[in-house]
Parts: structure tokens; sequence; C-alpha cells
């Protein structure tokens, strides 16, 4: 799965049973979002014949983290990522306002906790640069769903989330899981009467059915479906 953005791609490489490893590049370059295991990050770059300049990391779980070490025996580039001594590979810290460039895109900082304690997300905000503004979210907010509390109060995920709202309705939500299908299931039981979300359930099911992923999303169909 493949979304050009201007002159930039944005490919969804999948990981062990559900995740999505974010790979954006520019044609040469290439920036990968939480990369859980190195072996498919190394065989899409070979495959497009990319070189890896940065890395972004939103939090310290191993299906996030797991490919990092790997990667960067291949390539020592930048690690970007929260403030989390268990993340060591992480080369410039971040935190809430901070900003990081990368592929010519700058991206705003935005905190996140609940499910960990130190989660951030990447709000790459100049629709002109990418087509649209773009979030790469990590597990705070899913297609039709959220992140479950490991670290974090469910007041921390509930002004997470809000933030998250806040953004503008246009917004690609890039999360890292294909979740979509359990998550509607329950949306629908907290909401039975919600068209949208109803057509929602439909659509997914038609693109997993036909081998296809559901992310990402736009924040404007989890405001109308995602409860």
């Amino acid at each position: 799965m493949e979304y050009p953005i201007v002159n930039l791609s944005i490919r969804g490489v999948p990981a062990f049973n559900d995740n999505y490893l974010w790979l954006l590049d520019d044609g040469e370059r290439a920036v990968v979002v939480d990369p859980g295991d190195a072996a498919p990050v190394q065989a899409a770059l070979a495959q497009r014949e990319l070189s890896l300049c940065a890395i972004l990391i939103t939090h310290h779980h191993f299906d996030h983290t797991g490919g990092v070490d790997a990667l960067l025996a291949v390539a020592p580039v930048p690690v970007f990522g929260p403030d989390d001594a268990r993340i060591p590979q992480v080369t410039h810290p971040l935190k809430a306002g901070d900003r990081c460039e990368f592929l010519g895109l700058e991206a705003e900082i935005i905190e996140v906790p609940g499910h960990t304690s130190e989660h951030i997300a990447y709000f790459v905000r100049d629709p002109a640069a990418c087509g649209a503004p773009l979030l790469f979210c990590g597990d705070t907010l899913f297609a039709g769903g959220c992140g479950r509390l490991f670290e974090g109060s469910p007041a921390q995920m509930r002004n997470s989330l809000q933030k998250l709202a806040d953004l503008p309705d246009d917004t690609r939500v890039y999360c890292a899981h294909e979740y979509t299908q359990a998550n509607l299931k329950f949306a629908k039981a907290v909401e039975p009467n919600n068209a949208a979300l109803a057509a929602r359930i439909e659509s997914v099911a038609q693109a997993r059915d036909a081998g296809q992923p559901t992310v990402p999303s736009t924040l404007a169909e989890e405001l109308a479906t995602n409860p």
C-alpha cells in the first residue's frame, strides 16, 4: 500500500500480525516510523533503492523499537523519539512543542501519554507540503478505537485524545496497527444508530476481504465513527 504525497510517498510496511511500519520517502531518502522489525524495512528500502536517513519512534514498546539496532548497524542515522530511558537508541529526545525536520517536512511533537507514560505523536501541519496534514500517532489513536492503557490513566488518555481531536479534520491518521474491524464492532455496540459507523463497517469489511489495509483514516472519519 502506497500513498503519494506531492513529492513524497508513504508506504505501510506490514510486520508481525497486525503492525504497520510507516516508510516515507522522496524517491532517494527514506524515514521509517516505529520500526519494530528491521527485515521488512530493509526489504522495502532495497526494493525501492532508498537510503535510510532517520528513524522516528512514538513509544518504547518492542513492536515499535525492536528493529532499531539492526537498522542502525547498517545506517547510523538520527533517531527521534520521546525522552525515555527505555529507548537508549534515541539521539534526539523530543518533548511537547518541539519540532523535528525530515525529508523537507517539519513535524510538531504532541505528548500523548496513556498507552505508555512517555508517548509522543508527530504532526505535520502544512498541507501545502504533503497534500494534507499528517499524524503519526503510534498506539494512541486507532482507526475506530484507541490504545490500551498500560501505564497511563484514563484521564491522561482522554486528554491525549482531545489534543488529537483538535487537529484539522482533514488530517490523515497513520496509526500503527490493523485493529479496525474489532474496534468498529465495539463502536457499534456503543453507537448502534450511527449511520456513518454502519457505512464504515461495511467498507472496512470489503477492504479486508480484498486483503487491503484500512488505514490511514482521516480525523473527520474518526470524529464521526470512533466513540
